[in-house]
C-alpha cells in the first residue's frame, strides 16, 4: 500500500454489534464471538488499538491480549467443553486477512468437532502432500542469512 491510499481492508472499531459479542476486556485488549464461526465458542481477541499487523503491536497489547487469551480458555473448557485450541492470526492480504485489524483467532476444539481436526500445516497453508526434509546446510545457510540480515 502506497502513503495516501485508503486500506480497503475493513475493521472492528465500527461494529455496533460488537456490544452484545463481547465475552471479556482489559485495558488494551477486547475478546468476542465471530460472527462467522468455524465452530461454536470461536472468538477473536484483538487490541482496542486499530493496528493491522502484529509487529504494530506494543508489548502491553501482546501482555493483554495473551492474558485473555487464558481467561477465554478457561472459559471455553468449562461451557463447550474445550479439549484443545487452535491458535490463529492471518497478517496481510496475501495470507488471507479480510479484517485490518489483527485479531487472534480462539477455537475450542473437543472430540466429534467438524471441520479440520487433523491439523497438517502443509494442508493448511496451502502445501498439500508430503514434502523431504530439507538437508541441514540448506537450514543452517538460511538460519545464518536470516541472523546476519539488519
Amino acid at each position: 500500500m502506497t502513503v495516501g491510499q485508503a486500506n480497503p481492508l475493513p475493521s472492528f472499531i465500527n461494529d455496533p454489534t460488537i456490544g452484545d459479542r463481547t465475552i471479556a476486556e482489559n485495558g488494551l485488549a477486547i475478546a468476542f464471538l465471530g460472527k462467522q464461526p468455524i465452530v461454536p465458542g470461536h472468538v477473536l481477541i484483538c487490541p482496542k488499538r486499530e493496528v493491522a499487523k502484529s509487529e504494530e503491536l506494543s508489548f502491553e497489547e501482546w501482555c493483554d491480549i495473551l492474558e485473555l487469551k487464558e481467561i477465554i480458555c478457561k472459559k471455553l473448557k468449562i461451557v463447550f467443553q474445550a479439549e484443545g485450541f487452535n491458535f490463529a492470526w492471518n497478517e496481510g492480504e496475501l495470507a488471507g486477512q479480510s479484517v485490518a485489524h489483527f485479531h487472534l483467532h480462539v477455537l475450542p476444539r473437543k472430540t466429534g468437532d467438524t471441520g479440520i481436526l487433523e491439523y497438517e500445516p502443509r494442508k493448511f497453508l496451502y502445501r498439500p502432500g508430503t514434502r523431504d526434509l530439507s538437508p541441514q546446510e540448506e537450514l543452517a545457510s538460511i538460519a545464518s542469512l536470516l541472523r546476519d540480515s539488519n
